[in-house]
């Protein structure tokens, strides 16, 4: 029997390094072996191109490989959303979709003033910048215009929902982790560090809403507790700047350490040596990092939002707190720092529990929800 074929619209793809890339070339290998072919466009191959220009050229390669494709699946909403529909309603083939946060809120964060959350944003009526309203109105013509909305979480999910997207045209599907036994040790981590004390991890975007300055603020009052302690930020962005300033401000310069963006290998090495792993964040969708986290065998500390609480079960296999507040933050890195049994009883619960986030859960998940939404399209 000839195998299904859709062709994926993605941000980026390998040799580039990120999510989505990881995302699509797991997709890439994969699914073939569950009847659906996959061709690749990624519009990381334009991005040295003038804005527009760069978007017209990617329409254009989509355009051109559309008419060998059943379906086009397109992994973001805007950038490579809008390109992909637009191909999709031309050659008429069926258009699907994955959503994995809101791309609106996220720039208008970043670039245009939004100080919300992002429940307050979807809910609220406060009026943004032109260019914030422009790109809720492109998120939201894409997905209207997709057939089937994949969404990491449900409480993605209800976000869409609040975008006036009918939930029945949605399909949860959680994120898989697949990760390589790896002997690194704390012994490995202390001497690339030079430091023979504790050591919390975080990682991320440098973006005000992973709460980066927040979680270093909160270090003087951990290094009192544990004098031995250090903090190590893994990740880039443009608040970069600001938390260096801030752990400088406060006397920190030899306490955080900035590790800067770093191969997933050697990312992995510092989590798993680490003692804990600290997600200070306002919003999450569904996290990547925390489920990988959960695997390596690390404590996880981290905020009840978004799709936190559909992994995190708060004291059985990692700790929530409330985002934003300081103190609770602080109270549960001591109390994990100095209580090894119970953070070590947490990561094992922790590792036990991530069974439920696999690759090939996801893979099977998502295989039978595309291969239902193409059966349905040879049948229109």
């Amino acid at each position: 029997m000839k195998n299904m074929r859709i062709l994926v619209a993605t941000g980026i793809f390998p040799p580039q390094i990120g999510g989505p890339a990881t995302y699509s070339k797991l997709l890439y290998d994969e699914l073939p072996k569950r009847g659906i072919d996959v061709e690749i466009a990624s519009f990381g191959d334009y991005i040295d191109k003038p804005k527009v220009i760069r978007h017209f050229l990617y329409f254009l390669e989509l355009f051109k490989k559309a008419p060998a494709a059943d379906a086009i699946f397109a992994l973001d909403p805007v950038s490579v959303g809008l390109p992909a529909l637009l191909a999709s309603q031309i050659r008429g083939k069926r258009f699907l979709l994955r959503v994995a946060g809101d791309y609106a809120w996220e720039q208008g964060r970043q670039r245009f003033g939004v100080k919300e959350d992002l429940d307050a944003f979807v809910g609220g009526r406060t009026k943004y910048p032109w260019q914030v309203r422009l790109l809720r109105r492109i998120q939201t013509y894409v997905a209207e215009g997709a057939s089937r909305i994949i969404v990491p979480s449900r409480y993605l999910k209800s976000i869409l929902v609040d975008w006036g997207i009918d939930s029945r045209r949605m399909s949860v599907i959680y994120n898989g982790v697949g990760i390589e036994a790896t002997k690194t040790t704390p012994s490995i981590l202390r001497k690339r560090l030079k430091w023979a004390g504790k050591v919390v991890v975080t990682a991320g975007r440098l973006v005000p809403w992973k709460g980066m300055k927040e979680l270093i603020d909160v270090m003087p009052q951990v290094i009192a507790a544990e004098p031995d302690a250090k903090l190590v930020v893994i990740g880039d962005g443009p608040e970069g700047s600001v938390l260096k300033a801030r752990a400088k401000e406060l006397g920190l310069e030899e306490r955080v350490v900035f590790a800067g963006r770093l191969d997933q290998k050697i990312l992995f090495e510092y989590v798993k040596a680490a003692d804990l792993f600290a997600l200070n964040t306002s919003y999450e969708g569904f996290s990547h990092q925390i489920i990988e986290t959960m695997a390596l065998g690390t404590p996880v500390i981290t905020t009840a939002v978004g799709g936190n609480v559909e992994i995190i079960r708060n004291g059985e296999n990692g700790i929530l707190v409330a985002p934003g507040a300081s103190q609770s933050l602080t109270e549960a890195i001591i109390s994990l720092l100095k209580d090894p049994k119970r953070a070590d009883m947490l990561a094992r619960a922790a590792k036990k529990d991530v069974s439920r986030f696999t690759d090939e859960i996801m893979l099977e998940t998502l295989a039978a929800a595309l291969a239902s939404e193409l059966r349905t399209t040879s049948h229109d």
